[in-house]
């Protein structure tokens, strides 16, 4: 059986050595993806009124969908770590295009439910195994890697409420079955990577032995105490980013239909502003993260946001649009570099720690998505977005992150 020697690399691939080809397909697959979706959040409106749906219900939808993807990616990270799957990336896709299947033609709210529960698990495979071709494909340049791959995704949630827009709120909930062809395409293109993956780093040269694992994995630079009370202080900052993207991935649309009477056309255009921000701030963070050290950058993403948020509830429509876009363009750039510097501080295992902080990263978004549902139909909508303004506070807890970069800076 091969293993993943390959997968863990001790040493770092020269700099002209970045597969972009590569790196390309994946951020290609992330943007179709996470333009599927997307569009389950862009189309809860619709949901929301075809099966008469309280805010609680429409959180649990999200959260299904969270808490499946966050509850197996560790777990297949850690499995592709020893067992490395060169295609698993084409299975997963294939699970996401039935949830769109069974999306569009649901009959009622518990296949919803399903529906979401598929797309989760799609997301399960797909955010660990992707992340793990994104480090195998850098050359090194670890932070432009996961930018280019984490900009694909980030892109594609953009256009989902564009493209529900104009495509699902004019033909119906039945017209989401249209996107199976963008899931079938991603399909295809993740085959080729997976051929790729392979090849390069599967498959042993013709007439050798068969590639053997590693006998012991690179050490992690700081004591193992330091990495555990480290791995905290990562979780706090990825609750506060995930609970307050929560707000404005699942609660914005109805935010603004609520405080300033848009037409849920005109709000999802507003979403999709936001959106593009997060897209924007996400290809920008990962090589200043290269360039500067990803502690900073983690410091400055989470708790510099926090001025904004503080505001943004207590001005207009004009202020609000602007806010929100500030607040994406900075808060995005911080997910790269968690996980670049996650990665350096537990080297030899990519797909564990890619699985556990993706897990984390949707399960917190789950979490978030029902507890705030819970909030806005107890005090409103608008209550939401001034509580969740204390959230990038937390960021605070990044200065005592250890420097574990000192002397890599390229």
């Amino acid at each position: 059986m091969t293993q993943g020697l390959a997968t863990q690399p001790t040493t770092a691939a020269p700099a002209d050595a970045t597969r972009f080809k590569i790196l390309g397909a994946i951020s290609f697959s992330h943007f179709l993806n996470d333009m599927i979706q997307s569009l389950i959040v862009a189309i809860y409106p619709l949901l929301k009124g075809s099966f008469h749906l309280s805010f609680v219900q429409i959180g649990l939808i999200t959260f299904t969908y969270q808490v499946c993807a966050s509850m197996l990616q560790p777990l297949v990270g850690a499995y592709t770590d020893r067992h490395p799957q060169a295609h698993s990336l084409s299975f997963g896709m294939s699970l996401t295009l039935t949830g769109m299947i069974t999306l569009a033609f649901a009959p009622n709210y518990a296949t919803v439910l399903l529906a979401a529960a598929l797309i989760g698990c799609g997301s399960a495979i797909f955010h660990p195994e992707s992340s793990r071709i994104a480090r195998l494909a850098s050359g090194g340049r670890h932070g432009l890697a996961q930018s280019i791959f984490q900009v694909g995704g980030n892109t594609g949630s953009a256009t989902g409420p564009l493209l529900a827009a104009w495509v699902i709120l004019p033909h119906g909930r039945s017209s989401v079955a249209w996107f199976a062809a963008a899931a079938l395409l991603a399909v295809m293109v993740l085959w080729n990577v997976g051929a790729w993956y392979h090849r390069a780093h599967l498959a042993a040269p013709s007439g050798a032995a068969p590639r053997r694992p590693t006998a012991k994995p690179p050490a992690s630079p700081v004591p193992r105490a330091t990495v555990v009370r480290t791995l905290a202080i990562l979780m706090v900052l990825l609750f506060s980013k995930y609970f307050y993207l929560a707000s404005i991935g699942s609660y914005y649309v109805f935010y603004l239909m609520a405080k300033f009477r848009l037409s849920m056309a005109h709000a999802q255009i507003c979403l999709f502003v936001f959106l593009f921000a997060v897209a924007l701030g996400t290809m920008l963070g990962g090589p200043i993260g290269d360039r500067i050290g990803r502690k900073r950058v983690i410091w400055a993403s989470i708790l510099g946001i926090a001025p904004f948020t503080l505001v943004l509830p207590y001005v207009g429509l004009g202020w609000t649009i602007a806010l929100s876009f500030v607040v994406g363009l900075i808060l995005a750039s911080a997910f790269s570099a968690i996980l670049v510097y996650a990665q350096e501080l537990m080297p030899g295992k990519v797909g564990t720690v890619s699985g556990l902080f993706f897990g984390l990263a949707f399960g917190f978004g789950g979490i978030g998505a029902a507890v705030l549902g819970a909030l806005a139909d107890w005090r409103g909508i608008e209550f939401v977005y001034r509580v969740c303004a204390f959230l990038p506070l937390l960021g605070a807890t990044a200065a005592f992150l250890p420097d574990i970069e000192r002397g890599r800076r390229v």
